[in-house]
């Protein structure tokens, strides 16, 4: 079966499943393949509970009525992704970026839906899966598709934006994240501009914050581009009023301006929130409806979210961190005002040779600013443990145990922020 022939069938179904447990009634069941698992195995159950079609790519298992065989199946996922996003007739925004662009994407959907229909990445499925997924999602009266591609390894974004053809881009920045697939931090780079690329191709816009020096000279030689910063020296710009701990700032389009009082946390965000306001703003959503839509915004997934309890309060950012998120984090952090703080952190994975030399720096950069309440999470940061006066635990679970018994915090501002993997959302209820 050709491509123009699936399409066919997935314009009458419109639902692709992968999944047998969350199978949906006439979906188009595609049976990938992963580490621990083979979807094909898993065909004539995906029919038996309703699926109208199965995709699958192993001859032995397309021997039933309603099976469809394959060269591969992920294959042609992304194929037929990229059939359908060429039959829609409304732009695709591309973003990525080390730090920042799950939160960016909701904030720009946030902004832009408050003139137009816009659908974006749900939650952060943002790869060779998730993408193709995210275009098939897209219904065809949109106005806006955003489009988040994350990358771990060389040339990913390149893979992505082959799929996804984004005629307008954001790069957040560029930071020490994923280093051990990637090799080096020129080869993240070199990754991430692949996205400016896509764009430069078809003649498209680019969205760059012109404070950030490596975004500058990647959009150097192109001129299609639309500048932001936070120092104020652009026509689109975003300047930060004060952290209550909630990101407060003037946003001006040229000189109409407007204060927005967020419910992010971290003046980290403030590009995240000039880089919405910026796009929306760019297609004439007024400055009215841009404050609504940003101060109505609320962070979920353990982004910058704070959590008050009877006990304490939480910044939880513990659903990702970098050598560069977790130095932001940390200086958000060091300039609230409160007499009571603590840090709970949790190893930055995937940064491979550079991870020894980045976590000793998260920890002299700690005991420059004397801070008395510190509980460090994870393998790499218990090499450390002879070095520093600091309470060091291998595992969060050893960390949970130690606060059953030692009742440590108690009317504290804690900032919580590590990587997915060390799963430091377990202390929460302990707090």
């Amino acid at each position: 079966m050709d491509i123009a022939t699936l399409y066919n069938f997935f314009e009458k179904y419109r639902i692709i499943s992968t999944d047998t447990r969350k199978i949906e009634k006439n979906s188009i069941f595609f049976a990938l393949k992963g580490a621990n698992f083979n979807g094909n195995k898993f065909a004539q159950d995906a029919l038996e509970k309703g699926a109208a079609l199965a995709i699958v790519d192993e001859a032995e298992f397309a021997d039933g009525n309603n099976i469809v065989l394959v060269d591969n199946c992920l294959q042609t996922l992304q194929q037929l992704a990229n059939y359908h996003r060429k039959q829609l007739k409304y732009p695709i925004i591309g973003i990525t970026g080390t730090n920042g662009k799950t939160t960016t994407k909701e904030l720009i959907n946030a902004s832009l839906s408050a003139k137009y229909k816009v659908k974006a990445t749900s939650g952060n499925l943002n790869n060779h899966i998730g993408v193709p997924l995210t275009l098939l999602a897209f219904p065809d009266d949109l106005d806006f598709g955003i489009v988040e591609m994350g990358a771990n390894h060389k040339g990913e974004i390149a893979e992505l934006c082959e799929i996804s053809e984004p005629d307008y881009g954001i790069i957040t920045n560029i930071g020490k994240a994923h280093i051990e697939g990637f090799g080096s931090f020129e080869a993240v780079i070199k990754t991430k501009n692949e996205l400016y690329d896509s764009v430069k191709r078809k003649n498209g816009t680019i969205f760059y914050n012109s404070d950030n020096e490596i975004l500058r000279k990647l959009i150097s030689d192109y001129k299609n581009t639309i500048a932001f910063d936070t120092s104020g020296k652009e026509f689109y710009n975003g300047i930060l009023s004060e952290i209550t701990p909630f990101v407060k700032f003037v946003f001006s389009k040229g000189e109409e301006n407007i204060s927005i009082h967020t419910k992010l946390i971290g003046d980290y965000n403030l590009e995240n929130l000039t880089a919405a306001a910026t796009i929306a703003s760019y297609f004439d959503v007024e400055l009215a409806g841009v404050k609504k839509a940003l101060e109505k915004y609320t962070p979920d997934n353990k982004r910058s979210q704070l959590l008050e309890t009877e006990k304490n309060k939480l910044i939880v950012d513990a659903y990702n961190a970098n050598a560069t998120s977790m130095n932001k984090a940390l200086d958000n952090f060091f300039a609230l005002q409160e007499s009571k703080k603590a840090l709970i952190l949790g190893d930055m994975l995937e940064l491979g040779k550079e991870s020894e030399k980045e976590h000793l720096n998260i920890l002299n950069k700690i005991k420059e600013h004397n801070c008395k309440n510190v509980f460090l999470v994870g393998k790499e940061f218990f090499k450390f443990r002879d070095d520093f006066n600091f309470n060091f635990f291998e595992n969060v679970e050893s960390l949970h145990s130690f606060f059953e018994k030692n009742a440590v915090l108690d009317k504290h501002l804690i900032l919580l922020k590590g990587s997915r993997g060390i799963r430091l959302e377990k202390i929460i209820d302990i707090l």
